[in-house]
């Protein structure tokens, strides 16, 4: 089985080649296919970033290569990470920009695929939009080969916050984070269980972490957050201490918005995130985790089938994904999953006219 990594030379594409040849995701038998851009920077930067690569696991790697055209597409699992990003300090560009810039990325990789590939492959959309991606390679391939990473990011980033609030370890949480990667998450509390828990105990800690809050709220908590960040003067490890006093469904997006605009960035967790679903498609199982996929009529939404991208639970296996898993929610995730369906189809639904 074979992996190609669409911008393997930006953070992500590096983190991801590093993890897969670290965590031996790929065996000497298989390719990993390093993609950039011919007469750019990132031709040249994937032919040195191939060398350094056999240089540092060469009694471990598989045979590793260098595509310069779309059209060289060679993979049974596609990632995509090319295309403009937010950049250090967060916040400089918008997601309607990194639309605007990245629309034309999508689509030139998803016609090329479409025209050459397989028929077969799985394509991990990365870039953001996320959902403008999924959306732009479902309508080029079929919707149930492509997914989006984010709701698992979100998702990790989620049961990680529920784990420290409660001293467990994160393999002992489970939950999901939904609809929009990003601040537009929705954090689904009726379905987070801890494990080695007898149910009630599970359900009583939780009600006691969270609270009598609810997600009508979610926005707002976020907004004063970002807000009391922004003034504080005592630089990052106070503004990460403040973060660490909020409650665990507002630190999973705050803490990695607050990364971004510290200087760092997201790449490391993106990457093992991604590399998650990366061993899904190549190991032959199935298991259920969240993704950005685009539906048609998997989910009703206010009261009506939904069709769009949206972040929900999953089937993920060697295919793609195979079914939604989204249980009856409680009224308030209900409602906040409603507009952010609505956000995300506004967002989308111009540039995948144009595409």
């Amino acid at each position: 089985m074979d992996v190609a990594i669409l911008g393997a030379t930006g953070d992500v594409g590096r983190q991801l080649c590093t993890q897969l040849l670290l965590r031996r995701v790929l065996p000497h038998t298989s390719r990993l296919q390093l993609v950039g851009r011919s007469g750019g920077s990132s031709g040249r930067a994937c032919a040195g970033l191939r060398n350094d690569l056999i240089d540092a696991f060469d009694e471990i790697a598989p045979w590793i290569d260098v595509a310069l055209s779309p059209d060289e597409l060679v993979a049974d699992v596609i990632v995509m990470t090319a295309g403009a990003t937010v950049g250090v300090g967060g916040g400089s560009v918008s997601r309607e920009q990194l639309a605007e810039r990245n629309a034309e990325v999508f689509s030139t990789y998803a016609e090329a695929l479409a025209r050459h590939g397989s028929g077969q492959e799985v394509v991990i959309v990365v870039s953001n939009p996320v959902e403008l991606g999924v959306a732009v390679f479902a309508e080029h391939l079929g919707r149930h080969r492509v997914i989006g990473m984010g709701a698992w990011l979100d998702t990790l980033r989620f049961r990680r916050e529920i784990a420290t609030t409660t001293g467990v370890h994160r393999q002992q949480v489970g939950g999901f984070a939904v609809g929009q990667h990003g601040e537009d998450l929705v954090p689904l509390w009726s379905t987070v269980r801890l494990q080695g828990m007898h149910p009630a105990e599970s359900a009583a800690l939780l009600a006691e972490v969270r609270g009598d809050r609810d997600l009508e709220d979610y926005a707002r908590e976020f907004d004063v957050a970002k807000k009391k960040l922004a003034k504080m003067e005592g630089g990052a490890p106070e503004a990460f201490r403040y973060v660490e006093s909020l409650p665990p469904d507002v630190r999973t997006s705050l803490r990695p918005w607050l990364t971004q605009n510290s200087g760092a960035k997201t790449a490391s967790a993106t990457a093992a995130a991604t590399i998650d679903l990366i061993e899904v498609v190549l190991g032959g199982r199935e298991i259920v985790v969240a993704g950005q996929v685009a539906l048609d009529g998997e989910i009703a939404l206010g009261g009506a089938p939904f069709t769009g991208v949206l972040g929900v639970p999953v089937v993920v296996g060697p295919n793609g994904w195979s079914s939604v898993l989204l249980g009856d929610l409680a009224d308030d995730e209900t409602r906040r999953l409603e507009r952010t369906a609505a956000r995300i189809g506004d967002a989308v639904r111009p540039w995948v006219a144009a595409a």
